[in-house]
């Protein structure tokens, strides 16, 4: 197994930040503005890169396929898969000016090839640098085959599959040669339920698969891809949007910019959270040992040749003194000196 895979200027996998796409998708709305406004928006929250969707709607369905039941909900109204998608390809000539603003803003440009074998060739012709490849594709076997021998990276959405479907797409792929591929547990639905996601099989997908592990959220919030990435999640993709009340199909389902980099924000701070493996003092409790922790101090005056008991003692802060764990060592013997109240117990005092 691969332990890390490098896409663009970055390595993703073992001991690295986790990667994180945000996708962009169709909510560019066919427009080159809107498109740059996104790539702004991913590069301002910190993501690592920005993906689009790179199709003809003729090379995607057919005239007579339906529109997903989400589709129908988030756009109002009913018209063929074809008509919708054709209002949502982003242009060729488009793209040139996309990736040299990526280039601008440090971000690394991605796009799913969902129109076949020519969006696949597009995207290796200007040099794409990884293919992520949505669920509706994981059992295109034809499709990863044949872009899986470009020898780059693979992302693979596994929406709507069992993990035995999982695995025969991931073999399509390493028959080839290549096994740079990244797996992302997702669930095919906008917005995805809390009950749905599922987030444990995530953890069996790591056990099980001899590939790289991450998540694709379509959950609204940022509380799951935060918990995807404490569990291990190598890379997180997650939908956006200038304004969710934009039209078209997946504004609603999408973060707006400021959610994002809340998102990326709290991504970034769980391994810091998460720490090393080791149970030890921080340096910052030096300090808070001594004051919190407590030692055996005088509960009374007490004289000398007085015997130690419960009612003299006592167990106090600060933690400067004879420790608490001394305690039943001292019960019943004599003082040797004078005590008095609120006095720490010395080792010489008994």
């Amino acid at each position: 197994m691969i332990k890390r895979i490098k896409i663009g200027n970055k390595f993703v996998g073992a001991n690295q930040p986790v990667f994180i796409i945000a996708e962009a998708g169709v909510n560019h709305n066919g427009s080159l503005k809107n498109a740059l406004k996104l790539v702004d928006a991913a590069a301002d929250a910190g993501a690592d890169a920005v993906k689009f969707q790179t199709f003809r709607a003729e090379d995607v369905v057919t005239g007579t396929g339906e529109m997903a039941e989400y589709q129908k909900r988030n756009i109002n109204k009913t018209e063929s898969q074809l008509e919708m998608l054709k209002e949502l390809e982003l242009k060729e000539k488009f793209y040139q000016p996309i990736i040299k603003y990526c280039r601008k803003k440090n971000i690394i440009f991605l796009s799913t090839p969902h129109g076949g074998f020519a969006a696949i060739d597009f995207l290796q012709k200007i040099k794409v640098s990884a293919f992520k490849f949505g669920s509706g594709d994981l059992n295109n076997f034809p499709a990863l085959q044949y872009t899986a021998k470009f020898k780059k990276p693979m992302i693979l959405g596994t929406g709507m599959a069992t993990l035995t479907e999982v695995r025969k797409a991931i073999d399509v792929i390493k028959k080839t040669g290549n096994n740079e591929i990244i797996a992302l547990h997702c669930t095919t639905n906008y917005p995805c339920l809390s009950n749905e996601v599922n987030l444990r099989a995530m953890l069996t997908m790591r056990r099980k698969l001899s590939v790289l592990v991450g998540y694709s959220d379509h959950t609204a919030g940022i509380q799951v891809p935060i918990m995807a990435a404490a569990q291990g999640a190598c890379l997180i993709e997650k939908h956006f949007t200038l304004d969710k009340n934009m039209s078209g199909p997946d504004h609603r389902a999408s973060l707006e910019p400021a959610e994002l980099k809340a998102m990326v924000e709290s991504i970034r701070e769980v391994p810091i959270i998460l720490g090393s493996k080791i149970k030890k003092p921080n340096i910052s409790e030096g300090q808070m040992i001594k004051t919190v922790r407590k030692s055996i101090v005088a509960a009374k005056n007490i004289k000398k040749g007085e015997i130690f008991s419960k009612r003299n003692l006592a167990i106090k802060r600060p933690g400067t003194g004879l420790p608490p764990a001394a305690y039943s060592k001292l019960l019943g013997r004599r003082a040797k000196r004078d005590i008095k109240r609120d006095d720490f117990i010395k080792k010489y005092d008994y």
